[in-house]
């Protein structure tokens, strides 16, 4: 820590996010701090699926290399982790890093478990409305595979006055990743609810990485970025007072602006006035950026208010199968062959009695995503015809990608190209739970 600032960055995005941009934050950026964010939604219940088949797996896969990639240099240089990557198992997780730890020879590196998401017996024991769709928990309860609240960062800043070096959580709200070395470092007050605001704004604008550095900016000709390839990820210098400034490590590829800040500010916000989170309900409406120079915005602004008196809790549930086939036609007329492929192929299934539903028939890059049946310039002359379907068991699933390898030889000419798919639907609700029914805990364990 500097003085009176503290210094954070954002190792990574997403589970499969690239690894080189966290290693040179942690070797180039002069960091207090560095958090991995790579917890979506249906991401944990995947893992929590991957852990009732073998109960010592469940977190991140990329979890073992990106520790041997950062731990050696994080330790060298007194940088603290912070990560959502023990996803449905935070303690096992903790236990790998460990190993990973005395494997590269670092001894005495306190590695810390935040427990107490995973309320899936809480779920199951009761009637619980779902906030995205009619029904109750009871509803999916027989396909229920897991139930996760948003903690906050009650547990991460607990862990951090224990002395941990390596924090690892289960399901916490992204922000809460970044808010909890603000509060632990500056000794916030938990309900010190314009701070925490401010730091929940930081928080949201490093979640995502990248992104906030030109990642899911560029548009050529429009928004041009130099440097994708080597994109950098972002770092904040955050004052006692929740302001902060922005930027990258020097050479690094992307850009930092006021245009990225804005536009990552607003992503995935439902509310700007509300933006709820299980620390504070944050209010993104005052806050302003200004660029003070080259890949340098600061951030000021920003206000909260009390905490909502429930969590939130993603549930995933198995929901039946998609079944997907997928065949090319190319040349002259390879529109009208590709639709003529779908129609054989939607008839095919009623004929044989398939029970299909949410059936999607498409010609990709012609009507996959802009189904309005417009059509600008010359037609193609290459097509990819999809289709894809929903049904109760695998069985049923696989005919339809059968159905669309069969028009080889059953279809119009020049099919090439044919491959099938069957996946299983893990499926995402979402419910509220009071937050007196949940109780974060910390696990040590020492390399």
């Amino acid at each position: 820590m500097t003085g009176r600032t503290i210094r954070i960055g954002a190792g990574a995005g997403f589970s499969g996010d690239r690894i080189e941009p966290a290693l040179e934050l942690v070797e180039h950026g002069a960091l207090d701090y560095l958090a991995f964010e790579c917890l979506a939604e249906r991401t944990i219940a995947l893992a929590q699926a991957a852990r009732r088949v073998d109960p010592a797996v469940g977190f991140d896969p990329l979890l073992e290399s990106r520790m041997r990639a950062v731990l050696p240099a994080a330790r060298s240089r007194g940088v603290k982790i912070v990560t959502n990557m023990g996803a449905a198992n935070p303690l096992g997780a903790a236990r790998l890093v460990t190993r990973i730890a005395r494997a590269l020879g670092l001894h005495g590196v306190r590695i810390a478990a935040v427990l107490g998401d995973d309320v899936l017996d809480i779920v199951r024991s009761d009637r619980f409305p779902l906030v995205d769709r009619a029904g109750t928990s009871r509803d999916i309860e027989p396909g229920m595979v897991s139930a996760n609240a948003y903690l906050g960062a009650e547990g991460i800043v607990a862990a951090l006055a224990g002395q941990a070096d390596v924090v690892i959580t289960g399901r916490v709200g992204d922000p809460a990743l970044f808010l909890g070395p603000l509060i632990h470092g500056f000794g916030w007050a938990m309900d010190d609810w314009d701070r925490l605001g401010r730091g929940t704004v930081v928080g949201h604008l490093l979640e995502c990485a990248g992104q906030v550095t030109g990642g899911y900016f560029a548009d050529p000709g429009v928004k041009d970025v130099p440097g994708l390839a080597r994109l950098g990820f972002p770092f904040a210098d955050v004052r006692e007072d929740g302001t902060a400034v922005l930027g990258k490590v020097a050479g690094s590829g992307g850009c930092l602006s006021v245009a990225t800040c804005k536009e990552q500010l607003l992503y995935e916000i439902l509310d700007p006035a509300a933006y709820l989170q299980a620390d504070v309900v944050a209010d993104f409406r005052t806050v302003a950026f200004e660029q003070l120079g080259a890949d340098r915005v600061a951030v000021r602004g920003g206000t909260g208010r009390a905490r909502p008196d429930t969590l939130k809790v993603s549930i995933g549930y198995e929901d039946g199968f998609v079944g997907e086939g997928q065949i090319s036609y190319a040349g002259p007329g390879a529109v009208a062959r590709g639709r003529l492929a779908l129609a054989i192929v939607e008839e095919r299934l009623r004929l044989t009695g398939v029970p299909v539903t949410d059936l999607r028939t498409e010609l990709i890059g012609v009507d996959s995503i802009d189904r309005t049946g417009r059509q600008a310039g010359t037609e193609p002359r290459e097509v990819r015809a999809r289709v894809a379907g929903r049904a109760p068991t695998r069985a049923a699933a696989e005919r339809i990608g059968a159905e669309v390898e069969a028009l080889y030889t059953n279809g119009p000419f020049g099919g090439g190209g044919a491959v099938a798919a069957v996946r299983d639907v893990l499926a995402v609700a979402s419910t509220l739970i009071d937050r007196t029914r949940v109780s974060p805990s910390v696990h040590y364990e020492v390399a």
